[in-house]
């Protein structure tokens, strides 16, 4: 992967899917990251091309693009790629925040590259890319209880006990957010891996 290029934009993905019957489950984690950011740099997300909701606007002096792809979740990658060769951006200057099975709720988690982990947005990207090669933040929600099918959990609403710990990720995946954008992938890593409670 090319070294992150600070004078070119920074493309940060949300992933999740469409609509007001999706906005609080917990595999719209992405998209709820991405709102909060948004409002954080006062940037509107509210422009349609190449099959996202997108909003463009500057943290610091860096040129920040917001995308929220609207194809529903297992068709991401129809709408990141075509973005990412539209911006002419490097691999490394893309971040794709997702919600993620394999690690409980409370724990964030930033990769330079990786399968993924079930993540079917994620596994629409990387055939639409072709690589795994590129950054993402990947936001736990734990595994489903008892014999629940993951399908059907990574559908459901978080629970309102959840509420307090999903605020506290939440916070931190826009600081850390803002921090990539200023200094790209490997420092964030070292400042944010980790559980945020």
């Amino acid at each position: 992967m090319e070294e992150f290029n600070k004078d070119l934009p920074v493309m940060i993905v949300g992933l999740g899917n469409p609509g007001p019957a999706y906005r609080h489950t917990r595999h719209n984690f992405g998209f709820l990251a991405l709102d909060e950011l948004a409002d954080e740099l006062n940037i509107q997300v509210k422009r349609l091309k190449f099959k996202a909701m997108i909003g463009e606007g500057r943290f610091n002096d860096n040129k920040v693009v917001l995308v929220k792809p609207m194809t529903f979740m297992n068709k991401s990658g129809q709408a990141v790629a075509p973005l990412l060769r539209y911006f002419k951006l490097p691999l490394s200057n893309l971040l794709v925040i997702h919600d993620d099975l394999d690690l409980p709720l409370g724990t964030l988690r930033l990769r330079p590259s990786g399968g993924t982990s079930g993540q079917r947005g994620m596994a629409s990207i990387i055939a639409h890319l072709g690589t795994q090669e590129f950054p993402r933040m990947r936001l736990g929600i734990g595994r489903p209880p008892g014999q629940m099918d993951p399908v059907d959990y990574v559908l459901k609403n978080f629970l309102p006990s959840e509420n307090e710990l999903l605020a506290i990720v939440l916070r931190t995946a826009v600081e850390a957010s803002q921090n990539f954008i200023n200094e790209g992938l490997t420092q964030t890593m070292n400042k944010y891996n980790g559980e945020v409670s």
